[in-house]
């Protein structure tokens, strides 16, 4: 089995220690992370936990929208780049999908995570960006995609993939805001050679407290891995 959790941690702003407490107390082998902040938090962060991390690389863009993949032993990052979405509205904050190749005892599994805008015209054409990507196969699609689950966005995407929730969920899944949740806004998509086995937003106190929004916690098994 894998565990892969899903977070929007807010900049870090509640402190490395808070966010990789919380993290932690679920075990992930993968983490996608959307709006990362400072490198240096960052960087503490992967040391707190003590897995790798693929981040988007330094770009002269102002207020990027970041994003971050970590990876626990035995499974490591063998490569990463960043896909940046067309600016279709120019002058939003620039956002991207952070790809990945991670490696573990399954085999390979391909790792795209991303974050989409406030606009309903800026998420529909990264989501279409998206479903054309040429990834690993199998693979996770995650983030914070500032949608419901009946937008056209998110719509485009299960198109290509599977939504983790619909599949296994139980509730309705809100992740947003963390105090009283009320929107399922975070997600987790798969492809074929992936089974999803169960999903949840964890809400405990501690929780709350490290960020505006909940994580999504996703166990899933890869073709060929033992149970």
């Amino acid at each position: 089995m894998t565990r892969v959790l899903v977070w929007n941690v807010h900049q870090l702003r509640a402190g490395v220690g808070p966010v990789a407490a919380a993290i932690e107390r679920h075990r992930p082998d993968l983490v996608l992370l959307n709006e990362t902040g400072p490198r240096r938090r960052l960087r503490a962060l992967g040391r707190e936990l003590g897995m790798t991390v693929a981040r988007d690389p330094l770009s002269p863009l102002r207020r990027r929208i970041r994003n971050a993949v970590l990876a626990r032993s035995p499974w490591r990052i063998v490569e990463h780049r960043l896909h940046r979405f067309a600016d279709v509205r120019r002058r939003l904050n620039p956002r991207g999908a952070l790809l990945a190749v991670v490696e573990g005892p399954p085999g390979r599994l391909g790792v795209c995570c991303l974050h989409l805008g406030l606009h309903p015209l800026e998420r529909l054409h990264a989501a279409r960006e998206v479903v054309g990507l040429d990834l690993a196969d199998p693979a996770v699609v995650g983030g914070d995609l500032n949608e419901l689950p009946d937008g056209r966005a998110v719509g485009i995407l299960r198109r290509r993939f599977a939504d983790a929730w619909s599949l296994v969920g139980e509730g309705e899944g809100a992740t947003f805001p963390a105090p009283a949740p009320r929107a399922r806004i975070d997600y987790l998509f798969v492809s074929g050679g992936l089974a999803v086995r169960r999903a949840w937003v964890p809400t405990d106190g501690s929780v709350v407290r490290a960020s505006d929004h909940l994580p999504l916690v996703v166990d899933l098994d890869v073709a060929g891995e033992e149970r």
